[in-house]
């Protein structure tokens, strides 16, 4: 998984035996609690689970599955799987437990972020101190994932023009929301109403307890901070270490939510033109950022009526393109490719493009895909009541969304409409999270951070009772790993010794 994909658009889109942990956990430390202390007695056969590590397709790596009820309001009822995994610590010095890892989405593979990534370019200090660990949410990669279309389908899903200019493509557009949605409800349908976070979080604390820890060490990144923040919500004292990097605010709307990621897109294309425009190559002119961003939209407004070939039976047009340069907005590493694909684009060819639009979508090379975006829209389509619920309402709102963002602002309106034709009812409602009696938590936020505003991180710090903001002045998705030594070691030091910086640090 590349970790700089790390939250999608909240428009788009496993049996136990004996667990054998080496060296202390952190349960072992004076004073620890019972890692099952608390748990609810009807909970009792999933808190008191032993974990039959086995060895990964991944060298150095340990999986397992993890038991916990489908439906926590019917804990005798069906049960579901999730897969699990762990990198032991490598030492020198004293294990503090197990440090759980979601890199966001939803949709994101917790177990891929681990095997290629958390368990291995973490700093070394805190992969020598901790197990690093992963739960693939429920609904996602390996824990019985939600499935909708086809390859096929969804190849038609994604190349359906997103910028509607009449009432026929409107009905189209509106026809493939409906698509992807009855898809997820006829194949997912027992998973479907049971994927939300609430019961994601739940799981990460059944984990914690089958793990041996009686309190929770986690980093969670983009959407991984709304996981991360619901579990201290949900289980306050059982709080350990909590890192929030790139950070959700959980008191928006949806609608809300939608609107200032389009701005946080906007507000990293405006640093990527700022760059683009000083080299001599940049195919939206050398003049200024703003002219840059004219000569963006002009270019999906040729894509719309005038599709590029892409050496693929798939043309590139509106749609693809608009989803490819936004990958490219999550990390700054990403902008001279994304010059490239741009010129031969507007040279005929669309190969680039369609290639960044794949890698944000998950497509394989055989034509296939992940369930990211499944899961994406059924967790996002579950948290939250949508965003509109009639194309009346999107073309209402394109306005304050093409404010938001002049390159970005119609497409991200029309496509926040997906959740008004889910087939099962939202379970979560836009609340403030203050998670009172949790020990300090970390909350980090990046100035320029394209999917998760600034703005975001600075609302969960003030909403949480304990937070801790951390800001990066910088570009791109999420701080930490991302080369800044003063943000690496301020979360190092966290999480090594549990002292959070000084309120108001800046890196």
């Amino acid at each position: 998984m590349d970790p700089r994909r790390l939250l999608r658009l909240s428009t788009a889109g496993l049996v136990t035996a004996v667990l054998l942990v080496s060296g202390c956990s952190s349960g072992d430390e004076p004073g620890g609690a019972s890692p099952t202390s608390g748990a609810p007695t009807e909970l009792t056969k999933y808190y008191g689970q032993k974990i039959d590590w086995r060895g990964c397709d991944v060298p150095g790596f340990q999986c397992a599955t993890l038991r916990a009820p489908l439906d926590y309001d019917k804990p005798d009822g069906a049960e579901i799987e999730l897969a699990v995994a762990r990198k032991k610590a490598t030492g020198p010095g004293k294990r503090l437990g197990s440090l759980q890892v979601n890199p966001g989405g939803p949709g994101g593979s917790a177990i891929d972020y681990l095997h290629g990534y958390a368990g291995i370019g973490y700093p070394a200090p805190v992969r020598a101190r901790y197990d690093m660990v992963a739960i693939d949410p429920r609904g996602v990669a390996r824990s019985e994932p939600v499935e909708c279309l086809t390859g096929e389908e969804m190849d038609a899903y994604t190349q359906v023009d997103q910028t509607p200019d009449d009432a026929a493509e409107t009905a189209r557009l509106a026809a493939s929301f409906r698509k992807l949605a009855e898809g997820c409800g006829k194949r997912a349908a027992e998973t479907l109403p049971h994927v939300s976070t609430v019961e994601a979080a739940r799981d990460m604390d059944i984990f914690r307890s089958a793990l041996g820890d009686p309190k929770l060490a986690y980093v969670g990144a983009s959407y991984g901070t709304f996981l991360g923040a619901t579990y201290a919500e949900l289980f306050p004292t059982r709080v350990g270490r909590l890192v929030l990097d790139g950070a959700m605010d959980p008191s928006l709307p949806a609608v809300e939510m939608n609107r200032d990621q389009t701005a946080g897109f906007d507000t990293a294309f405006t640093a990527f033109a700022e760059d683009c425009v000083t080299h001599p190559d940049c195919p939206l002119g050398t003049v200024s950022a703003d002219d840059a961003s004219a000569r963006m939209r002009s270019f999906f407004d040729t894509l719309d009526t005038a599709p590029v070939p892409a050496g693929d039976p798939r043309e590139l047009g509106e749609s693809l393109a608009t989803f490819g340069v936004i990958n490219a907005m999550y990390d700054e590493s990403g902008w001279p490719g994304l010059r490239e694909s741009l010129s031969s684009a507007m040279e005929g060819d669309g190969s680039g493009l369609l290639a960044l639009a794949d890698s944000y979508y998950e497509r394989e090379d055989d034509g296939s895909y992940t369930n990211l975006m499944y899961a994406n829209a059924a967790v996002n389509c579950l948290d939250l009541p949508p965003a509109f619920t009639t194309p009346a309402e999107v073309e209402r709102a394109v306005p304050s969304f093409e404010e938001a963002s002049p390159v970005f602002g119609r497409t991200l309106a029309w496509a926040s409409l997906n959740c008004a034709y889910w087939p099962t009812e939202p379970t979560g409602t836009p609340h403030r999270i203050e998670a009172k009696g949790a020990p300090p938590i970390l909350v980090v936020g990046t100035t320029r951070d394209p999917a998760t505003p600034y703005k975001w991180a600075r609302s969960l710090a003030d909403q949480l009772a304990s937070g801790v903001l951390l800001t990066y002045d910088g570009d791109g998705h999420t701080a930490y790993g991302r080369g800044s030594d003063c943000v690496d070691t301020a979360i190092n030091t966290y999480l090594l010794e549990a002292t959070p910086p000084k309120p108001g640090k800046r890196c």
